[in-house]
């Protein structure tokens, strides 16, 4: 059991460690992508919650958050974080975590052009995300970035099933890596669309992303003392981190009231 939450095996496969304290926090350096797969039945937005920790913790002073929600209020985010020993509010209020809530965000009605009226409404809410993005790189500010995505499938439903649409404003904020520096962090829910039908955005994401992470049962079924199982393929992009590259870690993870235990299938007695 690994009870120390700087030392897991996620934040091992991530290529994590105690003296990253500069650039990203996310795994795969800064300008990075990391995609987060997971299923209605497996959930990995506990990934999610253990990198906003991560980012928002004292130190990594220089680490904003920029968060675009179309799964929860703030108000669920807060919660969890408490219990994992992170203000939300407080960081909020410093202005390190910017909260965009975009639960209610749909495509403008069944009249006119409904393409160009998604197609702005995406524009739109970029728009806004690189602004913030300018401001939060201003050079009195010196902020390492990240943007995270929760999550992709329902801004696909937000705009209507416009799958073009949501793959250009992935493409949108994938410029900003390496523009300003800023890593993303997607999640995305994969079985909801079918083996024959895998979305381009998905497939496009995965292509990118430095790091992706699967989410996924157990292939033996469900076991009280084991929730699911997690694959993480680290490319490895960024200098620094040549030992990890192309290396897959698959690992077994538990989900208690505050935190998460990942161990190796067997190793538990």
């Amino acid at each position: 059991m690994m009870n120390n939450p700087a030392h897991n095996l996620l934040d091992e496969a991530l290529g994590l460690n105690d003296d990253a304290v500069s650039g990203s926090s996310c795994g795969g350096g800064s300008g990075s992508v990391l995609l987060i797969e997971d299923s209605v039945e497996t959930s990995g937005a506990f990934i999610l919650h253990h990198l906003m920790k991560r980012s928002l913790s004292p130190q990594r002073p220089s680490d904003v958050i920029i968060f675009l929600s179309f799964a929860h209020p703030f108000s669920h985010y807060d919660r969890i974080l408490r219990k994992m020993g992170c203000n939300l509010v407080m960081k909020r209020d410093n202005k390190r975590f910017l909260y965009h809530d975009l639960l209610m965000l749909k495509y403008p009605g069944p009249d006119g052009d409904q393409e160009k009226a998604i197609e702005s409404m995406l524009l739109g809410l970029y728009g806004k995300l690189q602004k913030t993005v300018e401001l939060c790189s201003l050079p009195e500010t010196n902020k390492n970035i990240t943007i995270m995505i929760d999550d992709v499938s329902l801004m696909e439903v937000a705009a209507n099933g416009s799958s073009n649409r949501v793959l250009d404003f992935l493409h949108y904020c994938y410029s900003l890596t390496t523009e300003y520096g800023c890593s993303v962090v997607i999640l995305d829910h994969e079985d909801i669309y079918s083996s024959t039908d895998r979305p381009s955005p998905l497939l496009q994401m995965e292509y990118l992303a430095n790091v992706v992470i699967r989410a996924e049962p157990l292939a033996t079924g469900l076991a009280s003392d084991v929730h699911g199982q997690l694959t993480v393929f680290n490319k490895g992009v960024r200098h620094g981190f040549g030992g990890l590259k192309g290396k897959i870690h698959n690992f077994h993870f538990k989900i208690k009231e505050n935190n998460v235990e990942y161990f190796y299938p067997g190793s538990r007695t």
